[in-house]
């Protein structure tokens, strides 16, 4: 019988670890790009534990979100994240894993509920509210998913006041851009988008009314999806506007974002609006193909889009757009350029898309506020909101983000009357029947596709249809850097933006084919990375001792001689 002492010595025998690379060493993927398949897969080897990966991903959050480059993406670290990472991988030893998502840690929009959670959405005037878990967090609970905390976000999913910078709120301050310092993150899912930039997480969720999951998931170098509104369940989350609002994911690509979607995705009796989604939901994940573009027909929305009277569009992202198209079609795509939009016009002049929010904005915080258990500030109702913030200037109304005038506005609003009634009528003809689905029936187009900037998210927004977005570019070194807010900057040197496709309703399985099929040609996300301040250093190999590696190594090297001697 050969002795302990023999295998000690074997380990460090080169030739030996040569023959036995994968069986005996354990691999720690880097954090700032690992995937979920990478940390499922570790978690499955046993190279290393949900606490452990709960231990890697704090300690990176301490380096940066209030230390070193202040990016203030974090609003709250769950305290029992530990404990829940403990008890999953106790489940793994026993049971087996539940699914892609057991044991990883995610961080939520503070707009998401989480039972024994915050759920602020960035004001004072909702701190220390009781909460039970959202639609969405219960199901990464069945998923087996660690909530490692909440994100930071514009205050009121930048419903407070349309002056307000984005990616700022009165409990979290200014997050900033983890790609130029005080780079400004967009919003208003900003803290989502910069954690997943910098592997503050495995992955985040976010919420979007209009471009709050795009346009800072575009900003922040990510992958994000805003689904068809009704695909996922809005119950438990801080509302704007039931006919606007969709949770989505933000991750750090296309694939991730596949995953995701498939756990949040389905019916909820408590969202009326999910009930109208098809009665079978495709595997998002068996759209990943990088042939994804091919034979598909893909529309430029050009003149209304690209043209300077409705948005400015800089020679950089205009350039890395052209190119883009070319991509397109050389991965076997056919491209309609232009294929415009008829209600392109009419769609930048309305405010029927404001008015509504606003209606809506009042009704549906209303009813969420009531159904909360405890909120110790006694906020009850819209009204309630904006006493508190007028008598708590120094918390919610210092200069200069002395305004609410948004949530002043919605509370003047008289209901669902039929002014109302035919502005909801006005966006969906403008941004369906004569918008989006219009254009694709003229030209027989799978999707549009547009850069993740300025107007272009407004249409799916007003007609309730899918966007996903993956990186595109970066900013040159010498572009002119433009204040947007106090103290923060777009565009700035190095700072991202996004590429955009979408279509009709439900159409998430055809966008996320031809979204991956371009990032798998391109893979744009890595040809740059955050500025050295804002990546965090702390690995896995930094938290698994020694020791733990050295009783895997060696436990490995005794199977794998037990399977050779079989």
């Amino acid at each position: 019988m050969i002795s302990l002492k023999f295998y000690w010595h074997l380990l460090y025998l080169p030739s030996l670890l040569n023959f036995f690379p994968f069986a005996v060493v354990p691999v720690y993927p880097d954090l700032y790009e690992a995937s979920i398949h990478e940390l499922q897969f570790g978690l499955e080897k046993e190279h290393f534990t949900s606490v452990d990966l709960v231990k890697a991903y704090l300690a990176r959050i301490e380096e940066v979100n209030l230390k070193g480059a202040t990016l203030r993406a974090v609003l709250e670290i769950n305290p029992s994240a530990i404990s829940d990472a403990a008890a999953l991988d106790r489940e793994r030893r026993l049971k087996g894993s539940r699914g892609p998502l057991h044991g990883i840690p995610v961080l939520i929009k503070d707009s998401i509920a989480v039972e024994g959670l915050n759920n602020t959405a960035g004001s004072f005037a909702l701190l220390g509210s009781i909460v039970n878990d959202s639609t969405v967090a219960s199901k990464f609970r069945e998923a087996g998913t660690v909530f490692l905390g909440k994100t930071n976000l514009d205050e009121f999913s930048h419903f407070k006041a349309e002056p307000l910078p984005l990616g700022w709120s009165a409990i979290g301050g200014q997050s900033t851009n983890p790609y130029y310092p005080r780079g400004n993150p967009a919003g208003s899912s900003s803290g989502s988008a910069i954690a997943t930039a910098i592997g503050l997480t495995a992955f985040t969720l976010g919420g979007e009314t209009d471009s709050s999951i795009v346009y800072p998931a575009a900003w922040n170098n990510d992958v994000g999806i805003k689904p068809t509104v009704g695909l996922v369940s809005r119950k438990g989350v801080v509302p704007i506007s039931p006919n606007l609002d969709s949770i989505g994911p933000i991750t750090r690509s296309v694939t991730d974002a596949a995953i995701v979607l498939n756990v949040i995705a389905g019916t909820d009796p408590l969202d009326s609006y999910t009930l109208s989604q098809p009665s079978r939901l495709p595997d998002y994940t068996q759209a990943l193909k990088k042939n994804g573009l091919h034979g598909k027909r893909v529309g430029v929305p050009r003149n209304a889009f690209l043209n300077e009277r409705f948005v400015y569009i800089d020679d950089a992202v205009r350039d890395a757009f052209e190119d883009a198209l070319d991509i397109i079609q050389a991965l076997g795509a056919t491209l309609v350029d232009p294929a415009d939009l008829p209600s392109a016009e009419d769609i930048y002049n309305t405010t029927n898309e404001e008015f509504m929010a606003e209606v809506d904005f009042k009704i549906a915080i209303n009813e969420y506020l009531a159904e909360l258990k405890d909120i110790p500030t006694g906020v009850r109702r819209l009204t309630d909101i904006i006493a508190f913030n007028n008598a708590n200037p120094e918390k919610e109304l210092f200069p200069p983000y002395n305004d609410q005038s948004r949530l002043t506005s919605a509370e003047s609003r008289n209901g669902k009357d039929e002014v109302y009634w035919a502005a909801v009528a006005n966006n969906h003809d403008l941004g369906r029947t004569r918008g989006i689905d219009a254009v694709l029936k003229e030209y027989s187009l799978d999707a549009l596709v547009l850069p993740t900037l300025g107007f272009s998210s407004t249409p799916a927004a007003i007609a309730g249809y899918p966007i996903v977005t993956v990186p595109l570019g970066f900013y040159p070194d010498n572009v002119t850097i433009k204040s947007v807010g106090p103290d923060t900057f777009y565009p700035a040197p190095g700072l991202p933006f996004g590429l955009s496709f979408f279509g009709t309703a439900y159409s998430e399985f055809q966008l996320i084919g031809m979204a991956y099929g371009f990032e798998q040609a391109t893979h744009v996300r890595m040809m740059r990375m955050a500025y050295e301040a804002a990546i965090p250093k702390t690995q896995l190999k930094d938290i698994v001792s020694f020791h733990r590696r050295f009783q895997y190594m060696l436990k490995e090297l005794i199977n794998s001689f037990k399977r050779l001697s079989v």
